[in-house]
């Protein structure tokens, strides 16, 4: 039985690891498509390319490890249909649960791993790949001169080059707005030719200019007053000037920038930053409702309305309510209290209005942590359902390789991955709870995973397509018509 069991285990991992840097791939191709403007033109080392692309790696497994369990298990156990393999087995009295034992095993070892990776390594990547990312964003991108269109890749200078000689690297008709002094375009440059050559370091530009002219506009105390101000112009037949440029190097930032972020958090730090956010909450709505009723709910009338009640009550004896004192007002002063009661409701249903919509995008923001909790449970998870669709389903399908089992495998992962993401809309919209909006999709694929197993075992031909074609030829309404007129 080790035997076997040794090589069910070699059978497996051959594709399950082949599978998983496939998905790998596939998902990093299209994030680099997803963000491939932010790198272009921005001078970067392989290195820092190398060390982003490895912290997204690390951030894409909840997604390729799942869909690689499903297609390795179809794989396997299609192949080992597909030879008979499964069959000898079964004839010597191994039931296909004694056949999946040892990957059952595998794969329980697998889903602690991905929750510890999910607890422990997906934050520090996550909080890695996004200050990388950002810094990248940052990053001024090198000079890059087009015909006929204004250039601000140079810092503090707009650059607009009318013909470029690829040959030699002159320029011609440069346009040149100098905006360093953060005074508009009060220093224009003009000329008919010239160079822009970087130095070796990569800090400055040297430029040389020939036959041309410099306009400057002369800065004075009282130039908002005045609007007639003096002008300078500076012609030249050759002018060089070196312009510091911000270097290629990639400037990082504080990597505790984005700390707190729900993403960047493990399953204690979530609980607490909830609670500590659900406490502020609580303390919002208590902060509402007393202002709504000191301010809106409850208002002192005037002293010399209230006055003047007070002492009618005084004289008649009456008890003071609320009905009896309005009663008792005369027309003028009725009429402001309920003007005065309209503009205090009004303003009241205001800043309940305004409030609800804070107090609102703070329950939104606060649902992201608990729906992070849930997500460090649910990628275990579903390794564990996939592998129990996968595992039967190469039992039942009999068919290797990557024709079939990519097929069925991609459309039982889009499903998954569909509802999965439906639901956590849901519940970031606080249409659904945050267990069901993150656990909805393995609750849904659960029984199918049961299902199929309970037909594998049975040896139930459930892709048998002529077995669907003699279910609807026993239900032909053609023949059970001609029985009736019979």
């Amino acid at each position: 039985m080790k035997r076997l069991h040794s090589f069910i285990l070699k059978s497996f991992l051959g594709p399950l690891t082949f599978t998983f840097f496939i998905c790998m791939f596939v998902l990093l191709m299209q994030f680099l498509w997803r963000y491939i403007d932010e790198f272009v033109g921005k001078g970067l080392e392989w290195t820092v390319i190398a060390e982003f692309l490895f912290y997204v790696s690390a951030t894409l497994v909840p997604m390729a490890l799942p869909l690689a369990i499903l297609l390795a298990s179809i794989m396997t156990f299609g192949t080992m249909g597909e030879n008979y393999e499964l069959t000898a087995m079964k004839a010597a009295g191994i039931s296909l649960q004694r056949i999946m034992k040892p990957l059952t095993i595998l794969i329980i070892l697998i889903s602690l791993g991905a929750f510890y990776f999910s607890n422990n390594v997906m934050p520090i990547a996550s909080l890695k790949t996004t200050n990388l990312l950002y810094d990248i964003k940052k990053q001024n991108p090198e000079l890059i001169l087009k015909e006929g269109i204004f250039t601000n890749d140079l810092p503090k200078f707009s650059v607009k080059v009318g013909n470029i000689n690829k040959d030699n690297g002159m320029m011609y008709d440069l346009l040149i707005y100098d905006h360093r002094e953060n005074r508009g375009n009060t220093n224009v440059t003009v000329a008919d030719s010239g160079t822009m050559v970087t130095s070796a370091d990569k800090l400055t530009m040297n430029l040389t200019l020939y036959s041309g002219n410099i306009y400057k506009d002369i800065k004075t105390k009282n130039r908002k007053k005045n609007k007639n101000h003096p002008s300078q112009r500076i012609k030249y037949k050759i002018f060089k000037q070196n312009i510091s440029l911000p270097g290629t190097d990639l400037k990082r930032g504080n990597e505790d920038r984005f700390k707190n972020s729900y993403r960047m958090l493990n399953l204690g730090q979530l609980v607490g930053t909830e609670d500590s956010l659900t406490n502020k909450l609580i303390k919002e709505k208590e902060s509402l409702s007393k202002n709504l009723i000191t301010r809106h709910y409850f208002q002192k009338e005037p002293k010399r309305i209230l006055k003047d009640t007070l002492q009618a009550h005084l004289v008649t004896e009456q008890t003071l309510d609320a009905d009896s004192l309005f009663n008792s007002m005369s027309s003028p002063n009725k009429q402001i209290t309920i003007n005065s009661a309209l503009n205090k409701g009004r303003k009241a249903r205001e800043n309940i209005s305004r409030k609800n919509g804070e107090l609102e995008g703070q329950i939104k923001w606060i649902r992201k942590f608990t729906n992070e909790w849930h997500r460090k449970f649910t990628l275990p998870f579903a390794c564990f359902i996939f592998f129990f669709i996968g595992a039967p389903l190469g039992a039942i399908i009999r068919k290797g390789g990557l024709g079939m089992p990519v097929i069925i495998s991609v459309l039982f992962f889009i499903a998954y991955y569909i509802i999965s993401m439906t639901a956590e809309r849901f519940s970031k919209e606080l249409v659904l709870t945050p267990f069901w909006g993150m656990w909805l999709s393995s609750i849904i694929i659960l029984p199918l995973g049961i299902i199929l197993t309970y037909k594998a075992t049975t040896d139930s031909s459930v892709f048998n397509i002529e077995n669907y074609i003699d279910f609807f030829k026993k239900i032909n309404p053609l023949k059970f018509l001609k029985k009736k007129n019979a």
